[in-house]
């Protein structure tokens, strides 16, 4: 797939890594020739120089053949005008833009084919509410990811197996017997940052980081195989109250009790005028003072969301030592994720990942409806959906134990109209089901293409 991605920012340089190592035409486009140099020294890619929504900057960029363009400069107007300029002169069949702004996410209208012909909008702000959302409804978990078509029904949670989880130190084939009534499908195991093919004879260990498949009733019971689960969350402190944090206070305020620190005076007020339930305070979120007097030792969960990386991990540090239960900071670079998770910081969330899942969904061959990236971009879980029948298709008709799947690729569960079922060796895939599966090697991405890619012949 021939790819223009405009700017070479953190999104763009890091969809530009994800793609360029699967086969794809790839140029950046940016204004600044040393971040460019950098990438093409790293990546096999093309890259121009210039703005990105001039026309001669998109033909310079080969927009004339191009199948996507990818517009994620710092600007919402330049990643507008972009798809438009692709649009009008060079008829490109698919554009994304991110776009941050609500006064602009809040006027559909603007983004018909009429108007603005933006195919998918990317709101990064958007994303990385909704995931945190999801981990503090689930206390305990490392990531919680849902699919489209199971509509919430459905999840693929990441936890950390504690000792004194039942069912730490046994076999994955005890599980039913733990849980009996809670269906569950085990998706991988990673130990020591190594993936393991999970089987029925697998013994979970202590600190194994465990990916589950179940429907979203049995969450919590299948959480607690693993480790003491954590008590429900009811107070809630958010550092930094720009975009991210007033929109996750919005999302969250009638369930939890919120608390916001702001250290703009302006921003303040203007939150204080917006949110309804939600205590907003003027002050500096790294002030220990002030978290005492505010009582962070009684706080279940303290997100750092200010735009300053450094100033988010500082502070989430210090909201753990003096007693918050759970900590989370926005980071942004990924040498830092690596660095802090796991350590004082309990989960560190980057913007990147959460945004890269949703631009591949759209670059991926075959039906795909959702891609989530995990693991720093190293593996990948997606929902396929299945087409054609036992003779046209390599999946349809077939029990899972047929599927030539490749090594590391477990399917999870399958969505069929309304119904949920988690996959087991017996299950048979039918045309149309939503085939949920989770990828430990990103290398395997072509050959599950593949199997989801309906032919005349195939052998």
């Amino acid at each position: 797939m021939k790819i223009i991605i405009l700017g070479a920012g953190q999104v763009g340089s890091s969809v530009a890594a994800n793609l360029a190592s699967e086969a794809n035409d790839i140029t950046v486009v940016d204004d600044n020739t040393a971040v460019l140099n950098d990438l093409q020294d790293r990546l096999d890619i093309r890259t121009v120089t210039g703005h990105a929504s001039h026309p001669d900057t998109l033909a310079q960029a080969g927009a004339d053949d191009a199948d996507l363009v990818l517009a994620v400069t710092s600007s919402d107007e330049t990643n507008m005008i972009a798809c438009q300029v692709a649009y009008t002169l060079y008829h490109t069949p698919t554009k994304i833009a991110r776009v941050r702004s609500l006064e602009y996410l809040n006027h559909s209208r603007l983004f018909a084919q009429e108007a603005l012909p933006v195919d998918v909008l990317i709101s990064p702000e958007q994303l990385v509410t909704d995931y945190i959302e999801r981990l503090i409804e689930n206390p305990g978990a490392l990531q919680v990811l849902d699919f489209a078509f199971a509509a919430g029904r459905v999840q693929l949670v990441a936890v950390r197996a504690y000792h004194g989880g039942p069912l730490v130190g046994h076999e994955l084939r005890t599980l039913k017997e733990h849980i009996p009534g809670a269906d569950a499908r085990v998706a991988a195991v990673f130990r020591s940052g190594k993936h393991i093919v999970p089987t029925g004879d697998t013994v979970i260990e202590v600190d194994d980081e465990v990916f589950f498949v179940a429907a979203r009733k049995h969450i919590r019971r299948v959480m607690s195989e693993l480790r003491k689960l954590d008590k429900p969350v009811k107070r809630v402190m958010l550092a930094g109250g720009g975009n991210i944090g007033m929109r996750l206070a919005t999302a969250i305020e009638q369930r939890y009790q919120i608390k916001i620190i702001e250290h703009n005076e302006d921003r303040t007020r203007c939150l204080s005028e917006t949110l309804d339930r939600s205590i907003v305070l003027l002050g500096d979120a790294a002030d220990e003072e002030l978290l005492l007097e505010e009582n962070i030792e009684n706080t279940d969960v303290f997100c750092a969301l200010t735009n300053d990386e450094e100033a988010n991990i500082l502070s989430a540090m210090l909201a753990k030592r003096l007693g918050a239960r759970k900590v989370m900071s926005l980071i942004n670079r990924a040498s830092y994720v690596d660095l802090v998770q796991s350590q004082t910081i309990d989960i560190a969330i980057s913007p990147q990942q959460a945004t890269i899942g949703s631009l591949l969904t759209h670059v991926r061959r075959g039906d795909v409806v959702v891609v989530h990236s995990l693991r720093r971009g190293a593996a990948e879980a997606m929902e396929a959906v299945a087409h054609g029948d036992r003779d046209s298709s390599r999946v349809v008709g077939r029990a899972i134990e047929e599927i030539k799947l490749p090594r590391g690729t477990t399917i999870g569960a399958i969505v069929r109209g309304e119904e949920v079922i988690i996959a087991h060796h017996d299950s048979v895939i039918e045309s149309d089901d939503h085939v949920i599966l989770f990828l430990s090697n990103k290398e395997c991405i072509q050959e599950v293409e593949r199997l989801f890619q309906v032919g005349v012949t195939f052998f």
